[in-house]
C-alpha cells in the first residue's frame, strides 16, 4: 500500500513513512530535552536575585534593609514589563530591516514562538536583564529615592541592555561571533559567552555613572577624604547570598549553551554535554581561586581574615570568566581568578582615594572584573573549544583565538572594541539619565531621610523589629524631625 505524502506531494512506502516518523520521533525528544535544560537554566539565573537581594541586604545598614531588598523585587517585575514590551524585540529582532545595532521586531513578543526562538528563551533572557539592573541597584543604594529606581531600571532593562546584547547575542549584531566569516569583526567577532562585558559591564558602568553623580553616603568620607567605616549590617546574609549566586552562575554560564544534545561532528562522544560539564568546572575554579587571593591578599593589607571581601573576590572571578567560560581549558580559569582577584582590589583602592562610594563595590566588582574577563577570553581562547561552541565542531573552520595561545591579535583586538563600545554606549545614556534624575531632585534623598534610614524614611518601619512600639517610637521620631 502507497500514501500520498502531504510534505512532498509524492508517493512513498509504508517503511520510508516509518522512517520519517522515527526521524521525527527523535527530534521531538531532542528538542524536548533542550527545552528542559534551558528553562531549568532559566530558573537558576532567576535564582540568582534572591542572591542578589540577600548580598545587597547583609551589605548595608540594617536602617536600609527593606529599601534595598524592595529595590531587588523592583528589578524583577519592572523589568518583566520592559522587556517584554521593548527589550526583546530590541536585543533579538531579527527581521529583514533589522541592522548590527538593534533588533526591530518581537515587540510584545509578537511572532513568538517561532522556528528561531521560544517562549524558555525569553525566559531565560529575561532573568540575564533582570541581573544587570540589580547590579547598578547596588551601586546607589541607602541614598537613592525609589521613584528613581523605577525609572532607570525600566530604561535599563528595556533599552540600554538589549542594545549590548544585541550586538553580541543576535543573529546579525555588528560584534557577534555568530555572523558570516566575511562580515566578523577582525574575523574573528567577540566572545561574551554569557556575558561579562553584556551583563556585567553594562551593570557596573551604570552603577559607576550613579554613584559618582550622587557622590557619596553621608559620612563615608570625613572632612579630610579619609573614609569612614560603613560596614553591612550581616555578614550571615553576605554569605547566604553568595552560595546562592554561585548555585545560580551554573545556569548563567553552563545554560548559556542553550542546548545539550548537540553532538560535534568531528568526535564519536563529545557534543554540547561535555562542554557544558566543563563550563561548570572552569566557572568553579575562577571564583574559588579569586576568593582565596582576595582572602589572602586583603588579609596582607588590612590583617584581619574579611568574609565580605572573600565573599566579593568570589563574585569577581565569577564576573571575569563568565565571557570565556565555554572556550579556555581548566588551568586558565585559575589564572582568570587570580588576575581578577587583584583587579578588585586595587580598584578597591582607588576608588576610596577618589571618595567614591559604593556600597557593594559592584562597579569595580562587576564593572572592572567584567572588562578584565573579556580581556582574558582574548588571550586564552582555545581554538578547538572555540569552534566547537560557535560551529559545531565543523573540521572546515578556521577562527581567531586567544592570542597566548597562538591565536594572533584577531579576538583580543574585538574584545578591546567590546569593552570600548560598551563603555561609551552606557555613558551615553545612563549617564544624562541619572544626572537629570539629578538635577530634577529626584535622585538622592536628603541627609536626614539618609540619617533616619530609608526603611523608616520611605518604607514605614525598620526590616527588623523587636516588637510594634519601638517600631512606631522610631517612625515617630522621624516624623517629629520632619515637622521641626
Amino acid at each position: 500500500m502507497f500514501l500520498p505524502s502531504p510534505l512532498h506531494n509524492q508517493i512513498i512506502s509504508p517503511l520510508s513513512l516509518f522512517s520519517v516518523m522515527v526521524v521525527s520521533w527523535e527530534k521531538t525528544v531532542e528538542g524536548s530535552i533542550n527545552t528542559i535544560y534551558l528553562i531549568f537554566s532559566a530558573y537558576l539565573v532567576f535564582i540568582m536575585q534572591l542572591g542578589f537581594a540577600m548580598l545587597c541586604a547583609g551589605s548595608v545598614r540594617a536602617k536600609n534593609a527593606t529599601n534595598v531588598m524592595l529595590t531587588n523585587i523592583v528589578d524583577a517585575v519592572v523589568g518583566s514589563l520592559s522587556f517584554f514590551l521593548f527589550g526583546f524585540a530590541f536585543a533579538f529582532g531579527d527581521a529583514s530591516n533589522s541592522n548590527p545595532f538593534i533588533g526591530t521586531n518581537y515587540f510584545s513578543l509578537e511572532d513568538i514562538p517561532n522556528s528561531s526562538y521560544d517562549y524558555s528563551f525569553f525566559l531565560f533572557q529575561w532573568a540575564f536583564a533582570i541581573a544587570a539592573a540589580g547590579i547598578t541597584s547596588g551601586s546607589i543604594a541607602e541614598r537613592t529615592q525609589f521613584s528613581s529606581y523605577l525609572i532607570f531600571s525600566f530604561f535599563l532593562t528595556g533599552f540600554v541592555y538589549p542594545v549590548v546584547a544585541h550586538w553580541l547575542w543576535s543573529s546579525n549584531g555588528w560584534l557577534s561571533p555568530g555572523l558570516s566569516s566575511s562580515k566578523l569583526l577582525f574575523g574573528s567577532g567577540a566572545i561574551d559567552f554569557a556575558g561579562s562585558g553584556v551583563v556585567h559591564l553594562v551593570g557596573g558602568i551604570a552603577g559607576l555613572w550613579g554613584s559618582f553623580i550622587e557622590g557619596p553616603r553621608f559620612g563615608r568620607f570625613n572632612a579630610f577624604g579619609k573614609a569612614l567605616p560603613m560596614r553591612g549590617h550581616s555578614a550571615t546574609l553576605v554569605v547566604l547570598g553568595t552560595f546562592l549566586l554561585w548555585f545560580g552562575w551554573f545556569g548563567f554560564n553552563a545554560g548559556s549553551f542553550a542546548k545539550i544534545v548537540v553532538a560535534y561532528p568531528t568526535t564519536t562522544n563529545q557534543g554540547n554535554w561535555t562542554a557544558v560539564g566543563r563550563t561548570a568546572v572552569v566557572t568553579t575554579l575562577a571564583g574559588s581561586t579569586a576568593g582565596i587571593v582576595t582572602l589572602l591578599g586583603r588579609r596582607l593589607l588590612v590583617g584581619h581574615w574579611d568574609t565580605m571581601d572573600v565573599c566579593n573576590g568570589l563574585l569577581g572571578g565569577f564576573v571575569a570568566i563568565t565571557s570565556g567560560c565555554s572556550v579556555v581549558e581548566p588551568w586558565a580559569a585559575i589564572v582568570c581568578g587570580f588576575f581578577a582577584a587583584w583587579v578588585l582590589i586595587g580598584l578597591n583602592i582607588l576608588a576610596l582615594k577618589l571618595r567614591f562610594d559604593d556600597p557593594l563595590e559592584a562597579a569595580q566588582l562587576h564593572g572592572g572584573c567584567g572588562a578584565w574577563g573579556l580581556i582574558f577570553t582574548g588571550l586564552f581562547a582555545k581554538e578547538k573549544f572555540v569552534i566547537q561552541v560557535y560551529d559545531l565542531g565543523a573540521s572546515d573552520v578556521s577562527r581567531s583565538y586567544g592570542l597566548l595561545m597562538g591565536g594572533g591579535w584577531g579576538l583580543l583586538g574585538a574584545q578591546l572594541v567590546e569593552v570600548l563600545a560598551i563603555v561609551g554606549w552606557v555613558s551615553v545614556t545612563m549617564g544624562p539619565l541619572f544626572y537629570g534624575l539629578h538635577k530634577l531632585r529626584l535622585l538622592r534623598i536628603s541627609v536626614d531621610e539618609e540619617i533616619a534610614g530609608l526603611d523608616v524614611s520611605s518604607h514605614g518601619g525598620h526590616a527588623y523589629v523587636h516588637s510594634e512600639e519601638n517600631d512606631a517610637h522610631f517612625h515617630d521620631d522621624y516624623m517629629l524631625l520632619q515637622d521641626e
